[in-house]
Parts: C-alpha cells; structure tokens; sequence
C-alpha cells in the first residue's frame, strides 16, 4: 500500500464530497449544512497538504539529510490543524449570526429552503457515505504503513463522517419539529468538535517533530524483543526511541563480558537490528556496546554478572 497514492486518492474523493455537499447547501440554505461543506474544504486542504508532505517524505537520504526527510509528515497533520482551527472560527462566526437573526430578529423563522430540504438531505448523505469508505481505506492504510499523515487525514474524514450525521439528524429533527434554532446550534457544535480535532492534530505534529519518544504500548515490544534476543549479553540501559513518520529510531547501549570478542558483540547487535525490523519495519537501529565495568543500576535488563565483575562487587 503506497500512502503517496492513497493521498492522492483521498484528494480525488475529497473534490467530489465537497462538490456534493455544497449542492446540499445550495439546495437547502441550513447554516448546518454549510458548516459541513465548509469543513469538506478543509478535507481537501489537508489532502494536498498530506499529498505534497508524503511526496518530501518518500525522497531518498542525501547529504544534507542523512536521516531522510519523513518529518515532513508532520508538517501537513500541523498545517491541517491550522486549517481546521480556521475553519472552526468562520463557521462559529456564521452559526452565532444565524442564531440571532433566528432569535432576535425573525421572531423563529428560518431561512432554510423547505423546498429543497429533502433532495439536500440524500444528498448531504451520499457524500457522508462515500467519506465513510474513503476514512475506512484511510486508516487501514496508515495501520499498516505507520503513516502519520495519512492518519491524520482519516481520523479527520472519520470525525466529519460523525458530524454529518449529527447535522443530518438535527436538520432532520428541525425539518419534522420546525425547531428551526437547532440548525446554528448544530453548526456551533461541528465547530466546537473541529476545534477539538485541530488541537489533537496540532498536539500530534508537534510531539513528531519535537522528537517525542514511543508511548508505552509501542515499547513494550520493542524491549521485550531486545530481551529476547540478548545472547550473552548482560544488560541494556539508556534506551531511546522516537518516530520520524513511517520510520523508528531506537538506540541503546549494551552491556557485553569484558572478555566477549567484537566478532560475538557484533553479531549479537546484527541479531538485535534484525529482529527490530521485523516488528518495527523501517527502523534505524544505534547500539553503543560497553565493557560489564558499566553495568548501570537502572539497566531495564539484566540477565547475569560475569564472574570478574562479581569478584570486583565482592
């Protein structure tokens, strides 16, 4: 699975969806219904975004980059999040206008186009459908490619699939109630949930780029892998690990007998690295080996002592 064709495709579909839903709005005039196009424009910003970002990242070390260029990833989910917080404002902007005029001003009417409310609606829902598949894809492919990028772009597809189905719920609801107010309510409530996105997105970026280390459940693996995989070694301790995109760095420092040869140490940091790559796919890989003189107290492993460094303990 290539996430740069996946990007690709989700900025395809996203034209698509965005062209629907504002033939929805066009048809209906709900405030709701356009906070959902709106949000649509931000689906394709985020697309392109991730599209050109997956491109960077996909380009090989040089020179100036020895350790390639997958940060870019992290630069479209913060750039997507600058997105949505922008969207979030206009439609709250919008949605608190409408409110009034509904409150204040038209003594409870609506500007809603009646007339149109029904084809709008199935409308509104067939894009809603296809953003379902498209966010469902989405994630499979960032499951298994480790895309930071493509996560983020179907996590969002996935909360406006959510969204929309609250607002065709509600417009729903005011269409059959004539509670006309909960349309700019509704609107109100998608951008107070795209607002959530925007920072959950930007809080992702930034630990990305500010070399954030592996939450537990990712390195429990790593160093249960390590554990398994010691042969004669005695210890590994200062152990760190981040993500660059698609791509882990873990390094450590391992503790060997002072008597092992640099043919065995060698060999048992080849079978460390292979064994990484297996869970890990695309890691780089930095072991520091030590003499058993600097076995470290808070060593996460520490299988046995060589007879010399219990004799110098003793």
């Amino acid at each position: 699975m290539n996430p740069l064709a996946s990007a690709r495709l989700s900025l395809i579909v996203g034209l698509l969806v965005l062209a629907l839903k504002w033939v929805a709005y066009i048809l209906t005039g709900s405030i709701a219904l356009y906070s959902d196009a709106l949000e649509s424009i931000v689906n394709i910003a985020a697309a392109f975004a991730a599209f050109i970002a997956l491109w960077i990242a996909q380009q090989p070390i040089d020179q100036n980059h020895p350790f390639g260029h997958t940060k870019a990833e992290y630069f479209s989910a913060g750039f997507e999040a600058m997105l949505i917080v922008i969207a979030a404002i206009t439609i709250i902007y919008e949605a608190s206008q409408r409110l009034w005029v509904l409150v204040y001003a038209s003594g409870g009417g609506t500007s809603v186009n009646l007339e149109g409310l029904k084809w709008g609606l199935i409308i509104s829902l067939l894009a809603s459908m296809i953003n379902g598949a498209l966010a469902s894809y989405l994630l499979h492919v960032a499951k298994k490619t480790r895309s930071p990028a493509i996560k983020a772009d179907g996590l969002h597809l996935l909360s406006d699939v959510i969204t929309s189905a609250g607002v065709l719920l509600g417009v729903g609801i005011a269409w059959m109630t004539g509670w006309w107010v909960l349309d700019p309510l509704l609107a109100l409530i998608v951008a107070l949930n795209i607002l959530w996105i925007g920072a959950k997105l930007f809080r992702e970026s930034i630990g990305g780029l500010m070399d954030e280390g592996m939450n537990q459940s990712e390195l429990v693996p790593v160093q249960e892998v390590i554990a398994h995989h010691l042969q004669g070694a005695l210890q590994v301790h200062s152990l760190k690990t981040r993500r660059a995109g698609a791509v882990s760095f873990v390094e450590f420092h391992l503790v060997v007998p002072e008597n092992m040869t640099v043919k065995d140490a060698h060999d048992i940091c080849n079978c460390l690295e292979d064994a990484l790559q297996e869970i890990l796919k695309e890691v780089h890989v930095n072991i520091h080996v030590e003499p058993d003189s600097e076995v470290e107290q808070h060593g996460f492993i520490v299988f046995s002592e060589s007879k010399e460094q219990q004799s110098r303990r003793e």
